[in-house]
């Protein structure tokens, strides 16, 4: 498991970020009692699948799993602090709202490409480490 600090724009108006992202030895250690699957999100940078789990030990984890274009396997897997995914939880069920608000055909900068533009930074900060 290798940590990495994600800081984001000023205008996004989110506080920098410490990151997790696990080997498969650490993913399979840290859903060995189970998962629960939240929701997915389909980005042009891949295709996002957020749940928690928990270890033997009954320590609570959450987690986004990465897929890239057709590949089964996930490309990366990434653990975050609870205040941090609750952010992402609340933005995807903010958008909920804002579609039914809105109800156009053209989509306006709303809370769910929020989430994949803070989505977009995590990506790239931890390109570079390897899991």
């Amino acid at each position: 498991m290798q940590s990495f600090v994600v800081s984001f724009h000023q205008e996004d108006n989110v506080d920098s970020m410490q990151i997790q992202k696990l080997n498969e030895e650490d993913y399979n250690k840290a859903t060995e009692g189970g998962t629960r699957h939240l929701f997915e999100l389909d980005t042009n940078i891949g295709f996002f699948v957020f749940f928690d789990a928990e270890d033997v030990d009954g320590t609570v984890s959450h987690l986004v799993l990465q897929y890239e274009e057709e590949n089964e396997d996930p490309t990366a897997c990434y653990s975050f602090a609870m205040k941090d995914f609750y952010e992402f939880m609340a933005l995807y069920l903010n958008d909920l709202e804002f579609n039914e608000e809105t109800n156009e055909e053209e989509e306006e900068y709303g809370p769910i490409h929020h989430l994949a533009h803070l989505l977009y930074h995590i990506v790239e900060e931890g390109q570079s480490l390897d899991a």
